[in-house]
């Protein structure tokens, strides 16, 4: 039997908490002790991927300042620098410093990769919201991911593309990162799948300036569609791009593009008939309890938030709702995160017995008035597969 925990729902502590942290499990669980626990934050803050790495930085911090009532929490932050080596050195030096009881790692697949041998040999839990499918695909226990695995979130990517645009036709873009590939490879799978074989694929460099020669051949190629799975750069310029060339077709792109910091690059204009997939979409305020957390985080950090901010966010609220609850070493907080079913902000969590938490994915939509998407589509569960 798996317990429940519920960052939602609290009445009995309703008139000793405030509104956000009621809606954040920032209360002291029934039979929870007075703790500490060294969480060190290790992400991209400089590099290419800083934009992403930024949100995941901004989400766990916001947890730690929401932490339970009793619970002393240590967050250091260190950054990656968007590179393996240094990605490993940071986590290395993170959980060499003091006894951690979990760690926030990556979301860039490149640098988790060379990370997760570091938490594995320290027995560190790693939070992450990286959707690289191979990370818990590898017998590594320590694994906890809080956004959906490519394996199932280029499901919906795939399907919105094919059952909802009707598009028979996509041109499809990746890049080069590891990250890039995989959901590339898995898109490509997808579409065969659904009877869309891409008319045109190509992968490109992460740091790519100029993507003319590659827009020009999906005008070529006769695409009806241009779906992309990319970091957050080769993407927005894709779409610059093409808007500038006079491609009117729908673009529908991966995760990083919801990012306030890059919204910010466009003129709303220029993102019509523009769609992404994302775990949550905070910034469209769906729901009361999203809303409350939307609105807190525009406060706190003076720009809109997104579904990587909100997936570390939950992440890391999880992990100190089992330590106030009284997981006190990392081992007990590993086997809290395996067995425990906790409802987040964004959705609920569980583990599918590989560490993959998160099972549910949005498709937003923008409609040229706004950099405010709109949601278009939710698929959860058995949707997120193809039979």
């Amino acid at each position: 039997m798996t317990a429940m925990l519920d960052a939602r729902k609290a009445p009995s502590r309703a008139l000793r908490c405030g509104a956000l942290a009621l809606l954040a499990s920032a209360c002291l669980p029934v039979g929870a002790i007075a703790a500490e626990a060294y969480l060190p934050i290790v992400v991209p803050v400089t590099g290419f991927m800083s934009m992403e790495g930024g949100s995941q930085r901004n989400g766990a911090l916001m947890a730690v300042e929401n932490a339970p009532a009793g619970l002393t929490v240590e967050a250091p932050v260190y950054d990656t620098t968007t590179s393996p080596t240094g990605a490993a050195t940071a986590i290395d030096k993170a959980l060499s410093e003091k006894d951690a009881l979990a760690v926030s790692i990556s979301i860039f697949g490149t640098e988790t990769l060379a990370m997760v041998p570091v938490g594995l040999e320290y027995e560190v839990p790693m939070i992450t919201i990286s959707g690289l499918a191979k990370l818990t695909e590898s017998d590594n226990p320590y694994v906890f991911r809080f956004l959906p695995n490519d394996r199932e979130i280029k499901v919906a990517h795939a399907r919105y593309v094919v059952e909802e645009l009707k598009a028979t036709k996509p041109a499809l873009v990746g890049d080069t990162t590891a990250y890039g590939q995989g959901g590339f490879d898995l898109l490509a799978e997808n579409f065969e799948k659904l009877g869309a074989k891409p008319v045109f694929a190509e992968t490109v460099a992460p740091d790519i300036k100029d993507l003319t020669s590659t827009l020009t051949k999906i005008k070529d190629s006769g695409a009806d569609v241009i779906v992309v799975h990319s970091i957050a750069p080769p993407m927005a310029l894709l779409v610059k791009q093409a808007r500038a060339a006079g491609i009117d077709l729908p673009i529908i792109t991966s995760s990083s593009l919801v990012e306030p910091v890059v919204t910010a690059l466009y003129d709303p204009a220029e993102l019509k008939g523009v769609c992404a997939e994302t775990p949550s979409a905070p910034e469209s305020r769906e729901t009361p309890e999203i809303k409350a957390w939307a609105d807190a985080y525009k406060a706190k950090f003076g720009i809109e938030p997104d579904g990587l901010a909100l997936g570390q966010y939950d992440g890391v609220m999880m992990v100190m709702n089992l330590i106030a609850g009284g997981a006190t070493s990392a081992e007990a907080v590993k086997k809290g995160l395996e067995e425990t079913t906790y409802k987040g902000i964004a959705m609920t969590y569980k583990s599918n017995g590989k560490g993959d938490m998160a099972h549910d994915a949005d498709i937003v939509c923008w409609d040229g008035t706004s950099r405010i998407p709109k949601v278009a589509a939710h698929y959860a569960g058995d949707e997120l597969f193809i039979k």
